[in-house]
């Protein structure tokens, strides 16, 4: 097998985990996807994904029934504070104890602030989840869709482990943000990251190496910078299968510039 130059694997905490995880924003409480979950997890998924609003809590609840909590080979990731108002503390306090329950576990390994409130200050909105973190109750902390002067100011409240914004091989309004995330060595963790494997030139590379064109542009994203984790979603084991096999793909220069 071809050795890959780039790694297959990050540092997130305590856990060193494969670079693409599952995204569950369609995960309902069955026991079908509570199999599933089990499934990706045993096909060697390191990361998954999920948020208080996902399925109105199902998808917390179906990773909760999943899998126990092992911060040393799985991080399990949340999200609260969505919408106007959600930001407020005693909101965010709240959502957090949901998501503890659950989750069945007494510490989230990553919590996400979903959105910055605009009519709560940052600080404020993360000044919350620092008590859970200062507590043990959250081991780290992550925000979603925020600029560099975003992470910036959180930082000064508490350390930032990583940061979920969109970004895929044909949306690049955060690139800044991602070569920011790479010198501070914080996990750049893009949401929808196939939303742009519709494309000619993904189809003629992705023949080219015999796979699909959405490996390819999982391939193009691992590439791009060693911070990057992608999180597909997916309720298909053979996908989450697919995708992971993205990790064994080596792209030329050429073909990574021609998608750049």
């Amino acid at each position: 097998m071809k050795t890959i130059d780039r790694p297959t694997t990050l540092s997130l905490g305590d856990a060193e985990v494969a670079r693409i995880g599952l995204g569950t924003n369609r995960l309902a409480n069955t026991p079908a996807n509570v199999a599933f979950v089990r499934g990706a997890v045993a096909a060697g998924v390191g990361m998954i994904d999920t948020a208080r609003s996902y399925t109105s809590g199902e998808s917390e609840q179906t990773i909760g029934e999943a899998v126990p909590a092992d911060p040393e080979r799985l991080v399990v990731a949340t999200k609260g504070g969505w919408g106007r108002g959600s930001g407020r503390p005693e909101v965010l306090q709240a959502e957090i104890e949901d998501s503890l329950r659950r989750l069945h576990t007494d510490s989230i390994d990553l919590y996400y602030l979903h959105r910055v409130d605009p009519e709560t200050p940052l600080e404020e909105s993360l000044g919350a989840i620092k008590q859970y973190r200062d507590r043990g109750q959250i081991r780290h902390v992550g925000l979603s869709e925020v600029s560099i002067e975003q992470i910036e100011r959180g930082h000064q409240v508490v350390p930032i482990a990583a940061v979920q914004n969109h970004c895929d091989v044909t949306e690049r309004k955060h690139e800044p943000v991602v070569d920011y995330c790479e010198r501070e060595n914080i996990v750049f963790v893009p949401f929808y990251p196939l939303r742009g494997h519709d494309d000619d030139a993904l189809a003629e590379i992705a023949t080219r190496h015999g796979v699909t064109p959405r490996q390819i542009a999982l391939a193009w994203l691992l590439r791009r910078s060693p911070v990057m984790l992608p999180i597909p979603g997916t309720l298909s084991l053979e996908h989450v299968k697919e995708n992971l096999a993205a990790l064994r793909i080596e792209l030329t220069d050429a073909e990574f510039e021609a998608l750049r």
